[in-house]
């Protein structure tokens, strides 16, 4: 069977103190052969390198998430750029713009993406997106910054598949989790059953945004099987061929190269 990999976690959030090193020593017997650990700020963003250097199966991403740009500032950005260097580093993320809140404003949010989106030109890294409430916004930054020429994935996709046409144009892939399984998400089921398979990857937000019928409780990539089964469904497709894509696809996002794995 072809394993999974998670390409957006967590794993250094405060919800998993209790178990983190059992359950990350558990995950390659159970299927999941990678994982990219993703960065929020600069504190998780050591924290996710910490992790990819102690575990051969997991990497980082490292960036600030919009809801956190409010705290950065020149030093800080250089310390993140450090940070980006590692070879244990695999994409600058998350990133993007979140209007759900009210804070940070809006043009902080602006300035600090687009400024990522450049150092990881720079540092010819990929880029993990967020955007939530912020279509417009998001794409008229990306096109400015040349994003169709960085790459990388939109995380939690929640838009429209018209939307959604906008990103396949720039060559983006798209995150799709749990949320997929959830009674509420035509939108994302119709997106799903738009996307190309070749522009699809797995991922679980972790602790985040379980699927059913964990919904509400810790999520981890042990539950990735309840996405690859939705997505199955919705395709038509059989959940090995789901396994095969998103595999291919994660490792072509973050320019890694395929281990060989047994048959």
């Amino acid at each position: 069977m072809i394993p999974i990999f998670d390409t957006h976690a967590h794993y250094d959030d405060e919800a998993f103190d209790e178990d983190r090193e059992i359950l990350l020593a558990r995950l390659p017997r159970e299927g999941i052969a990678r994982v990219v650990n993703i960065g929020a700020s600069l504190d998780t963003s050591r924290k996710a390198l910490e992790l990819a250097n102690r575990y051969d199966h997991v990497y980082c991403a490292v960036g600030v998430h919009p809801s956190e740009t409010g705290s950065l500032n020149q030093e800080a950005f250089e310390q993140l750029k450090g940070l980006c260097a590692s070879p244990r580093c695999v994409a600058v993320g998350e990133i993007g713009l979140d209007y759900y809140w009210d804070e940070p404003d809006p043009e902080i949010q602006k300035e600090w993406f687009v400024r990522q989106m450049d150092l990881a030109r720079e540092l010819s890294l990929p880029v993990v997106i967020h955007s939530r409430d912020a279509a417009k916004d998001t794409v008229d930054l990306m096109r400015a910054a040349g994003a169709k020429e960085i790459g990388g994935v939109i995380h939690c996709y929640s838009y429209s598949k018209e939307t959604a046409r906008i990103f396949l144009d720039m060559g983006f892939v798209f995150g799709i989790g749990g949320v997929l399984t959830f009674k509420n998400a035509r939108k994302l089921k119709e997106t799903v059953e738009y996307l190309p398979m070749d522009r699809i990857v797995l991922e679980t937000d972790c602790p985040y945004l379980a699927p059913v019928p964990f919904r509400g409780r810790r999520n981890s990539s042990l539950n990735i099987p309840y996405v690859i089964a939705a997505i199955a469904q919705i395709k038509g497709i059989t959940e090995e061929e789901v396994r095969e894509h998103t595999w291919k696809n994660a490792h072509r996002l973050y320019g890694l190269q395929e281990p060989n794995c047994p048959e």
